[in-house]
């Protein structure tokens, strides 16, 4: 198993959680093509306390094959001279989407089994890209996916899937469908039952207080969400719902869901992060290969203190050689020259 690594946003914690993963006992025996400027995995080194030796080659050198073991590819994209550390700016920005492009191209092409990254900031994205609204939007158009996937927050413990993810509170009621919802259904059946979870037990969380307590607090509930249910059910799917979002996730943890779709992002990220903040992973699925990644941030209070913990970032690893063992067999294509550099709409 391969796994493509980007280097995250060069200001915070991404650069000495990538040192240190490389590092970790655990990776001795695991292959990765690791994406980046080398100067910053330098400065990771440093602000992490360990030594590597991995090989550095340019993005071409690529085209005439993969080097066995460890490989670093560096763009050459984020120079360290005026990097300031803990602060948004639209050059680890630009240098983040860089390194995430080229590691979805590599996974796509089915030259890395995982694709990975330690954590972006999207503020810094958006001041580079200010298209740029969050990693769907970006693998769709990096690799022209045939269709979106979703985002899931995992824990030993209990999934998260979300109907919809990164759009303002005031906009996600209107953005909820019956066929949105159980698109979403669909997909968190088929990523969990690929996962190893045959038949998975979802437990999908109401919109409004109370589940909307007979429509005293909306409508959504009623309308929109259980009709979409039912569809599942009646599609043959393990689902429970609408269920009040207060007690939804003590029900899974307490083992009777193996996963929660959410309406909205904090509605489950409030509640993973409680119940897992270190060990928490991101898990963006849908599109032939896993994509992981620590579920916190780049934590820009603590970026160059060494103070990085390794956790999610070590779990991430762990979710997607789990998951790619589990995937089937990838045709693997060439890559065209100038591959890492191309521009992403």
């Amino acid at each position: 198993m391969r796994t493509a690594l980007a280097i995250g946003d060069a200001s915070g914690v991404g650069p000495e959680l990538a040192a240190k993963l490389l590092a970790h006992p655990d990776m001795a025996e695991r292959d990765f093509i690791v994406v980046g400027d080398a100067r910053i995995l330098e400065m990771g080194k440093a602000h992490a306390r360990v030594s590597l030796d991995i090989p550095v080659i340019r993005p071409d050198d690529l085209l005439n094959g993969i080097p066995s073991g460890k490989v670093f590819i560096d763009l050459a994209n984020c120079p360290v001279d005026g990097l300031v550390l803990g602060r948004s700016d639209a050059g680890p920005g630009k240098a983040s989407l860089q390194n995430f492009a080229a590691v979805l191209r590599l996974a796509h092409a089915g030259l890395a089994d995982i694709a990975m990254f330690t954590p972006f900031n999207k503020h810094s994205m958006r001041l580079a890209r200010p298209s740029y609204i969050d990693e769907i939007g970006f693998i769709d158009s990096a690799i022209q996916a045939p269709r979106s996937g979703r985002e899931f927050n995992v824990l030993d413990e209990v999934w998260n899937a979300r109907v919809t993810s990164h759009i303002p509170l005031r906009e996600v009621a209107s953005k909820l469908s019956i066929e949105r919802i159980l698109d979403s259904l669909r997909l968190t059946n088929e990523v969990l039952t690929g996962a190893g979870k045959p038949n998975p037990r979802i437990g999908v969380a109401a919109l409004n207080p109370h589940a909307g307590d007979g429509r005293n607090f909306g409508h959504e509930d009623d309308d929109i969400i259980a009709p979409a249910v039912e569809q599942a059910a009646a599609e043959g799917m393990n689902v429970k719902g609408p269920i009040p979002s207060d007690t939804v996730f003590v029900r899974a943890i307490r083992g009777e869901f193996d996963a929660v779709m959410t309406m909205y992002h904090d509605q489950g990220q409030i509640a993973m992060k409680l119940i897992g903040f270190d060990r928490g992973v991101t898990l963006i699925a849908g599109y032939g290969f896993p994509l992981v990644t620590p579920a916190h941030g780049t934590a820009f209070d603590i970026a160059g203190q060494g103070k990085a913990d390794l956790g999610a970032t070590l779990a991430a690893q762990n979710l997607g050689i789990s998951l790619a063992k589990l995937n089937p067999a990838r045709e693997k294509r060439a890559l065209q020259a100038g591959w890492a550099l191309e521009t992403v709409a």
